[in-house]
């Protein structure tokens, strides 16, 4: 008979610490996670989230061989229809992903767009959304003109939410 391979214990006696593991989903939470896959040496934890998530995936490594897949940033930004009592050719540009809105690529630079500015499509870099320590820069998914910005600099945003009102042409 040979002898069982034991697996190395959490303090409470667990194979996996319930502490981490919930510290863990928290992560997931905050940062919109769908799935969390950890490992450190024959130790391995995966973690799915409950809520529908995106189909696309992006593999991010991290210290001690921890790799997370994260929703990968959308091509350019759903655009959300508007109320039926604004102008037909008011549109909205919304975040692709949860995190940290950013109106200037520095401190000390002007803003990529102002109010009254004229955008094009794809060419026309809007803002900088900041997740998960990543700067992604939002390409203008519309041409036309800036009505209004409606996020301040610095403003958590969440996936789907408006950022600018423009009079699309």
């Amino acid at each position: 008979m040979k002898p069982v391979q034991q697996t190395k214990e959490a303090p409470s006696g667990d194979v996996f610490d319930t502490q981490k593991v919930r510290r863990y989903a928290q992560i997931m939470k905050e940062f919109g996670l769908c799935e969390l896959n950890l490992q450190d040496g024959e130790t391995h934890i995966s973690l799915k989230s409950a809520v529908a998530c995106a189909p696309a995936v992006v593999s991010v490594p991290a210290q001690a061989a921890v790799a997370a897949a994260v929703p990968a940033p959308a091509p350019a930004a759903p655009v959300a229809d508007p109320p039926a009592a604004e102008n037909e050719n008011v549109k909205t540009i919304d975040s692709p992903i949860v995190g940290t809105f950013y109106s200037k690529p520095n401190p000390s630079s002007p803003a990529f767009v102002n109010v009254g500015d004229t955008i094009q499509e794809g060419k026309t870099t809007v803002c900088i959304i900041e997740a998960m320590k990543v700067m992604n820069q939002l390409p203008s998914p519309l041409t036309g003109k800036v009505l209004e910005v409606l996020v301040k600099d610095g403003d958590a945003v969440e996936y789907g939410q408006p950022l600018f009102k423009v009079e699309v042409r």
